[in-house]
């Protein structure tokens, strides 16, 4: 399947960053800089997404998106996670009603 090729292909390349100077690239950067400013990528990119889908521009809400999804890959390869992870967790969830979901976590994790 294309999408899950790219995802792996993505994570691959991100896992590859992790060691890389910092110099190097843009990820590399953000994994010297460590978790707090992966973080507050993720932070950042979530606040675009949610200003660009106020706005209605469908190219600008799929590009925050994109921007989003990214630097969410970023934060999972940080904690040696995958998308395949995330993935396995959605394919748990099929064809359980999210209420039913919600309800089965641990109270704190509601």
């Amino acid at each position: 399947m294309i999408q899950t090729d790219l995802l792996t292909t993505l994570a691959d390349t991100l896992e590859a960053r992790r060691e890389a100077s910092p110099q190097s690239s843009y990820v590399a950067s953000l994994f010297h800089k460590g978790e707090d400013a992966i973080l507050k990528k993720v932070a950042e990119e979530a606040a675009e997404t949610l200003m660009a889908s106020k706005d209605g521009d469908k190219l600008h809400i799929v590009r925050e998106v994109a921007d989003l999804w990214f630097h969410s890959m970023v934060l999972l390869a940080f904690h040696g996670l995958r998308p395949e992870d995330v993935l396995m967790e959605l394919k748990r969830r099929e064809g359980i009603s999210g209420i039913d979901e919600k309800a089965s976590r641990p109270a704190e994790q509601a």
